[in-house]
């Protein structure tokens, strides 16, 4: 994934570049056969070369399923205005210098026009999808309220006449059973694909849940209907509702999604279609009578330029009537001859939209790779500057990456956690923000013991204390299994818990080291490379050990001091913190059962998953969406659903009251 990804950036990075330089070659040829009177045979076909212009300005346009690698290239929307403004006008140029009136110079016009077509495109999308153009697209009208100056005129002119006036106010039923009954959501009881579809973008474009990506509010009835919804249905539904969505949103910052689903955008691509193929015909016509007199290279090089411009004219329509936006739109307009069509070319596809995995980052894994590692030994013979050693280290890391499937079962445990957690009170969901998983420990009978470790400590520092005791416990018992697996046959219950506990620590050390800028504001990598320094220095000092024998050695280390009382505060650690908490967790796996602990601390990751998605901000998660999603996005759009997120904050409609006179 990572390789293929780094191919796409490359790629993307020299397109622009290579048609740039492209085009300024092409005007110094021009150039320089315009000032020194030299002959085509020196400088090739020129007429055709200056036919080769408008297809650079096509390139620099760009396929419809990618304009911006990054959210950052939809700010550089201006540079890409400039742009087109300057490599048109090289176009231009070009085509006037070489021209000779001949059928190869009528030619190039229409192809310009394609080029200066699909350039315009990018570039409008690019600034469609920045971020103060999108956030100023996703603003509803403005709502000045009540006439509250005509109601005080009335209720004074009321009271002046002698009338006990007051003003009553009238109850609105509002519920969302109210919701599910009386509007589209009634319509998804039983979903398919059809009509996943159908309600994801009912939600993405009709509740406006796109707003939540530039950090803005949703009314009542955009949240009581959704949480109707998905309170309706099981956690596959939720999902798949989800991934749809963030489909949509992915099109909308990524590709040129749109323009291109509007009426203009039909009718540019229809018009670049055609006249593609009527240039492609035309040129070969032409080239069939006289290719005597052209030069064969720049005569292929021409077929290749056409063909290819075919080529990605041809993918832009599979694209255009296999995508989402299509099948949704042939939903809604299953009657006419194009929405049936388009639903029998969506029966064929069979495409994900996300690869249904997530990264896994183990701490204690990457010190004793790094002990062992090459690198480590050239560091004792020779001193390296710190920024070499720090580049090094980050390599290591993203090696030490492993990818693992985002299971059904873990899908149905986060699902239903948190489906129990909506439907509490208003004041108990919004506890979920601040609570950073004491709401798990509260349950538990032990909640003394491991207060400390959630709210006495920092949020980065409560992912990591945990993150490594999970892992010495999870490798406590990965290694009991393996001596007496006899004794481990009906466990199969709490062992998924130990499961899912595993997979969310190691997602969230990932997520704190890797994409620091999701979390709340703090110092996680200085705590990281702080308590990897001394797990690497205790490594050391017991050099020849296998990861069981070296986990065992962790868990054996004795805590009865506080470790913060022993190092003091300018480290910053948290190594032997966790090995307490590992204890702690042990103790109460033997007294009160592994199935209880187990339980206990995949609540907590859950709920620690739910914090960082709720606090990480719109534009944040869909800056992920570049690398394929990540799993904290889909819970933090799934919270927000289910109506746990502090986007929701207007409570009730209008005020509505009644002149009430006695």
């Amino acid at each position: 994934m990572r390789r293929i990804r780094g191919f796409i950036w490359c790629a993307y990075l020299l397109a622009d570049w290579v048609a740039t330089v492209a085009l300024g070659l092409l005007v110094d040829c021009q150039g320089n056969l315009g000032s020194s009177g030299s002959s085509n045979k020196e400088y090739g076909d020129l007429t055709l070369m200056a036919f080769w212009a408008p297809f650079l300005l096509l390139h620099l346009g760009g396929p419809d399923t990618i304009t911006a690698y990054a959210l950052a290239d939809n700010e550089l929307w201006l540079r890409h205005l400039l742009g087109l403004c300057v490599q048109t006008f090289a176009a231009c140029y070009i085509t006037l210098l070489a021209w000779e009136g001949g059928l190869i110079s009528w030619l190039t016009i229409p192809m310009l026009l394609c080029g200066m077509i699909k350039y315009g495109e990018r570039t409008w999308v690019l600034m469609t999808a920045n971020r103060d153009q999108f956030r100023d697209s996703a603003l509803t009208d403005t709502d000045p309220g009540p006439n509250y100056a005509n109601f005080m005129e009335e209720f004074s002119l009321k009271e002046a006449e002698g009338y006990d006036v007051s003003a009553a106010q009238v109850e609105e039923q509002w519920s969302p059973e109210y919701v599910l009954e009386n509007t589209s959501a009634s319509r998804f009881t039983h979903p398919d694909a059809r009509t996943v579809l159908e309600s994801a973008g009912h939600f993405f474009e009709t509740l406006n849940f796109k707003r939540l990506f530039v950090d803005l509010i949703l009314g009542f009835q955009p949240r009581d209907e959704s949480q109707a919804f998905f309170e309706k249905h099981d956690y596959n539904t939720a999902f798949e509702v989800i991934e749809v969505e963030l489909g949509f949103a992915y099109d909308v910052f990524y590709t040129k999604a749109p323009i291109i689903y509007t009426r203009f955008g039909l009718f540019f691509r229809l018009m670049t279609f055609c006249i593609t193929l009527t240039v492609l015909v035309a040129f070969s016509a032409l080239i069939g009578v006289d290719y005597h007199k052209r030069q064969h290279v720049d005569v292929v090089i021409t077929y290749i330029l056409l063909i290819g411009a075919m080529l990605l004219e041809v993918y832009a329509v599979k694209s255009l009537l296999l995508s989402d936006w299509a099948n949704l739109w042939s939903i809604h307009n299953s009657s006419r001859i194009g929405g049936r069509l388009i639903r029998s070319l969506q029966s064929v596809q069979k495409g994900k939209r996300w690869s249904n995995s997530m990264y896994q980052y183990s701490l204690l894994d990457f010190c004793l790779n790094l002990k062992s590692s090459t690198f480590q030994r050239v560091l004792r013979l020779v001193s390296l500057p710190n920024r070499v050693k720090n580049l090094w280290e980050k390599l290591e890391g993203h090696r030490q990456l492993e990818h693992v499937p985002v299971t059904h079962d873990l899908k149905r445990f986060i699902f239903d956690n948190l489906k129990e957690r909506s439907k509490n009170t208003e004041l108990d969901r919004k506890v979920l923000f601040t609570s950073r998983g004491a709401l798990s420990l509260t349950k538990s009978e032990k909640y003394g013991v491991f207060k400390w470790a959630v709210l006495d400590v920092e949020f980065d520092h409560s992912i990591l204390i945990w993150h490594i005791a999970t892992d010495l416990c999870y490798n406590l018992y990965e290694t009991e299994r393996c001596r007496r697996p006899d004794l481990h046959v009906n466990e199969n219950e709490w062992y998924n818990y130990m499961i899912f506990s595993k997979n969310l620590a190691d997602y969230m050390l990932y997520i704190l080291v890797m994409c620091p800028f999701m979390l709340p504001m703090g110092i996680g990598i200085i705590r990281f490379r702080d308590t990897c320094a001394e797990a690497t220095v205790f490594f050391k000092e017991r050099s020849d050990t296998s990861k069981d024998d070296a986990y065992e050695m962790l868990r054996k280390v004795s805590t009865k001091v506080f470790p913060q009382r022993v190092k003091g505060d300018r480290s910053k650690s948290v190594l032997f913190e966790a090995c307490k908490l590992a204890a702690s967790l042990n103790e109460m796996g033997r007294v009160k059962g592994r199935a209880k602990m187990w339980k206990m601390v995949g609540d907590l990751w859950v709920e620690i998953l739910g914090y960082a998605a709720s606090q990480c901000r719109g534009f944040d998660h869909a800056h992920q969406l570049e690398k394929g999603g990540e799993l904290l996005t889909h819970v933090w759009l799934l919270m927000a659903h289910l109506g746990i997120t502090e986007h929701f904050q207007i409570n009730d409609g209008h005020g509505r009251v009644k002149l009430a006179v006695i």
